[in-house]
Parts: C-alpha cells; structure tokens; sequence
C-alpha cells in the first residue's frame, strides 16, 4: 500500500488523465470513494485498477441558483462496476436528463482541479 492517501491517489490518477477506482484483490468487489480497507469486511487489499467509464443516473436534482447563474445538474451515477459516483452531466439542459439514463465519463479540468464528469452515452 502507498504512503499517499488514497484520495490524494485518485486526484494524482485524474491528473495524469486516467479515471481510477479500488477493487479488493480478495473478494474483487469494487470501492468508490478511495479509502484504505474494503467497507464491511476491513480488508487492506484494495487496487487501483481503470474503471470503463459507463454508468446510468440513479438519482439526479436540478440546481437552480440565483441568476445571472444558470441551473445544473447534480447526480448521482451508479458505475458499471458497481459503486456510485456524484458528478454531473454535461452538454444537455438539465431538465432533458433522466433516471435510468446511460452516460458515460470522462476527465475534465473545473476549478477545483481535474474530475469525472459524465456525457450521455
């Protein structure tokens, strides 16, 4: 296991343009959001290994701030490997998302650094 924590792993992953998350080598269950043991059994056999990028939208809310701001989208995206990620959708008005959508992700440089965002698929 590396020194680095593992969310300072995952940024270091996005950073080289490569979306990461953490499988346990023993049971091969899938782990988002980076952590050191596997939830529920404690195990500190987790992987960094890609991930396919496909999911579909579990949940989803529209943001309306205040304008000049427009309104955006926060979801919540069930990966195809199982765990769940929060993002949003881009290019398409957040009233035209919908629940069971298929989107796929990729990397995107936001102010806060590089993150997995999501188009449709």
């Amino acid at each position: 296991m590396s020194q680095t924590k593992p969310d300072q792993e995952f940024r270091a992953h996005l950073a080289e343009g490569r979306f990461m998350i953490q499988r346990s080598a023993s049971s091969g269950a899938y782990v988002f959001y980076p952590r050191v043991a596997e939830p529920g059994t404690g195990r500190q056999d987790l992987e960094w290994v890609e991930a396919s990028g496909g999911g579909e939208i579990h949940a989803l809310t529209i943001v309306h701030p205040r304008p000049p701001e427009v309104p955006y989208n926060v979801a919540l995206v069930a990966l195809d490997e199982g765990p769940r990620l929060m993002s949003r959708i881009e290019g398409i008005a957040p009233e035209a998302l919908k629940i069971g959508q298929r989107v796929v992700g990729r990397i995107a440089e936001l102010q806060d650094g590089p993150n997995v965002v999501f188009d449709l698929a």
